[in-house]
């Protein structure tokens, strides 16, 4: 064998291991990953790629599936739609991780990836349920607004930057001196992340991170039911007089 001829041969050689290697990462790239934190690992599961060709809707409008062009349905739970809606649109190819089922053309998804864009949704509980609740962090900035519940009460207050802080009503009148719109303060409370924007349950709040004030009292009921000014209704009124 030439030397000439060697050459060839090697550089042909390198070219293939480039072009391996360039079509591992692309599909390395495309598989959804789980959140670091996330207790199981999606990307274990079967995968089911195709088109998005329409949403599925629940009787209240939510998006709780998917049917792709070929006639696949993809279940995923209500509590995922603004995730959903957000990441992935009819004409869309998506990744879907989840089990199959054996008789027809359905699949329980885990988790749902845009493969242009890499935007998705993973199924990791609802809201309020176990291991829902963010990592436990201080935040500062200054108030613009203060929320409230149906009946007029405190209930948080939204910062410049858009985070929403919560806390019970009864605290929130405790603590009206720092709950002011144009006051900057500093809260510590586990922060939830969603792709309608971020939210911190309030565990304390002061005028900087190293003067903070425990928040007291019930914490608002959580689940479908409920919600964070989800309060009793008032006492009915005394009977009329005979």
């Amino acid at each position: 064998m030439t030397t000439r001829t060697r050459l060839r041969s090697a550089t042909a050689l390198m070219l293939m291991l480039a072009t391996t290697a360039v079509g591992i990462c692309a599909v390395r790239a495309e598989t959804p990953q789980s959140p670091p934190d996330a207790t199981w690992d999606a990307s274990q599961l079967p995968e089911t790629r195709g088109i998005v060709k329409q949403y599925t809707l629940t009787p209240r409008g939510d998006v709780d599936g998917l049917i792709l062009n070929d006639g696949t349905e993809v279940k995923l739970p209500p509590h995922l739609t603004a995730q959903v809606v957000f990441a992935i649109r009819p004409g869309d190819a998506v990744s879907v991780r989840g089990l199959r089922a054996r008789a027809i053309a359905l699949v329980d998804a885990t988790a749902i990836t845009n493969i242009a864009t890499g935007k998705g949704a993973v199924d990791n509980g609802p809201p309020g349920g176990p291991g829902r609740r963010g990592a436990a962090q201080t935040l500062s900035g200054r108030i613009t607004a203060l929320l409230h519940g149906k009946r007029g009460e405190v209930n948080g207050a939204v910062l410049d930057d858009g985070t929403q802080l919560r806390l019970p009503p009864p605290e929130a009148e405790r603590l009206t001196d720092w709950l002011r719109p144009g006051q900057t303060i500093s809260v510590r409370g586990n922060l939830i992340e969603t792709a309608l924007g971020k939210l911190v349950d309030v565990d304390a709040i002061g005028t900087s991170p190293d003067q903070l004030t425990a928040v007291e009292g019930p914490r608002p009921p959580r689940g479908p039911n409920g919600g964070p000014d989800r309060l009793a209704p008032p006492p009915p009124p005394p009977p009329p007089r005979g």
